[in-house]
Order: C-alpha cells, then structure tokens, then sequence
C-alpha cells in the first residue's frame, strides 16, 4: 500500500469524526443529560489504554457501569476485573441500553478527532494485558486503534482473545481503505446488539496470574536478606 495512502485515510477518519460530532452533538447531549439524572455524577468513563505502538491515551466512552465497578469485581470473586457477567449487576439501567445500540462508544469519536483512534481499527485494550502480550499479539498495535473493527464485525464480544489477536493480525496485513469501507458497512447493518454473551477469558487470566507469580517470586528474592561471608572470632578458631 503507498505510504501516503494511509496518513490521508487516518486524516479523513479525523474529519469525518469532527463532522459526526457536530451533527450528533444534540444526542450526545441528551445522553448525557440521561446519565446525569439516572446515575448521578461521572458522566464518562476514562480509562487509559494502548494506542498506536503501545503509547498509552485516555479512551473516553458514556459511562455504563457504577462508578465501584473494580472494586466490585472482587466482592463477586471475578479474576478478570475487565470481564462479563451474565445478568452484571455493575451495569447501570442506563449502561445496558447504551451497550446493546453502542452508543456507549460516542464520545471516542474525540479520540479520533484528536488523532489518538481511528474510526476502524483493533479495538484499544487495556494497559495491563497488552504489558502480557506476546510479539505476535503486538502487532494489533501496528496501527490505531478503532471504534469498530475487522473483530468486532466477526464476532465481537462472542469471541475469545485468542481469535481476536488473529482477526487483528489479518486486519493489519490486509489494511486497505476499500475494507475499512466494508468493516464501515458492516458496522453499520448490526449496531443493535443483544446482551453479550458470557466467556471467561481464561487467557488473559491465565497471563495475568503469571505474571503476578513472577512479580511476587522476584519480590521474595529482593526481600531476602544477603548471605554474611564475614569472618567471626570462631570461625578462625575452628580453621585452626
């Protein structure tokens, strides 16, 4: 693909979004408003995650959980703080309709105005599993992060990791604007969504609990105090 191809479709993305803005500007409002009065204050949720070549951003998003929600994931024994649950009672009234139609995801469209997303690419993930990632999942982050997604129109939430990192891989080998067009379209035709199913995401867990393994294993040893080679008084007595 020629170079100049893609910083001319990421700066059309970025103009697209500025003008999606401004004519969904009344509805991003009424959401907000919506939040506000159902939920009380914290209209957005902002959370750091991985952009372009891992370089850490601030994703906005409507917020759709109680503002406690990690803190709540222990109190229900989840190990993956990030996940599902059928039924999840961290979702606010408000938050599973904005899930099921997506506008939940409205106010990304600033990341992409300020160039940090693009409209299509692998959605961003969270700093502490791309800190586990291997050097092949690495390469989602090749290019920006998205809205939606080559994952998100071929599975989305009833996928697991593993076939994600390969969806995304496909995406960025195969990157053009004509598929970008088509993941647009596809997007476009299944917005609504029903609640997502529930999958343990046995992987990222599993990564997870290793590298906390490692981390306390490595603490252990700093901790431990060294060896004294010195020589005593007795010591000398007992080699003569």
């Amino acid at each position: 693909m020629d170079p100049v191809v893609r910083p001319v479709w990421n700066g059309l993305q970025r103009l697209v979004a500025a003008v999606m803005l401004l004519l969904l500007a009344p509805l991003v409002a009424a959401i907000a408003a919506w939040i506000r009065i159902a939920d009380g204050r914290g209209v957005l949720f902002v959370q750091d995650r991985a952009g372009l070549r891992g370089r850490p951003f601030r994703m906005l998003k409507f917020r759709s959980m109680v503002h406690d929600s990690v803190a709540l994931s222990a109190k229900l024994g989840i190990d993956d703080p990030f996940g599902l649950l059928e039924n999840d009672p961290r979702i606010t009234r408000c938050g599973r309709f904005l899930r099921r139609t997506s506008l939940d995801e409205l106010p990304q469209l600033i990341n992409v105005v300020r160039g940090e997303m693009n409209l299509i690419g692998p959605r961003p993930d969270v700093l502490p599993q791309v800190a586990n990632y291997s050097a092949e999942d690495a390469r989602r982050l090749e290019v920006k992060p998205g809205i939606t997604g080559w994952a998100q129109v071929n599975g989305r939430d009833d996928i697991d990791w593993p076939q994600r990192f390969i969806l995304d891989r496909w995406y960025v080998d195969n990157w053009s604007p004509a598929l970008d067009l088509r993941i647009l379209w596809r997007t476009a035709v299944t917005l609504q969504r029903g609640e997502p199913p529930v999958h343990v995401d046995t992987l990222n867990i599993a990564r997870q609990q290793t590298a906390a393994g490692a981390f306390d294993q490595k603490a252990t040893t700093t901790a431990r105090p060294p060896a004294d080679h010195s020589v005593t008084e007795q010591d000398v007595t007992r080699v003569a």
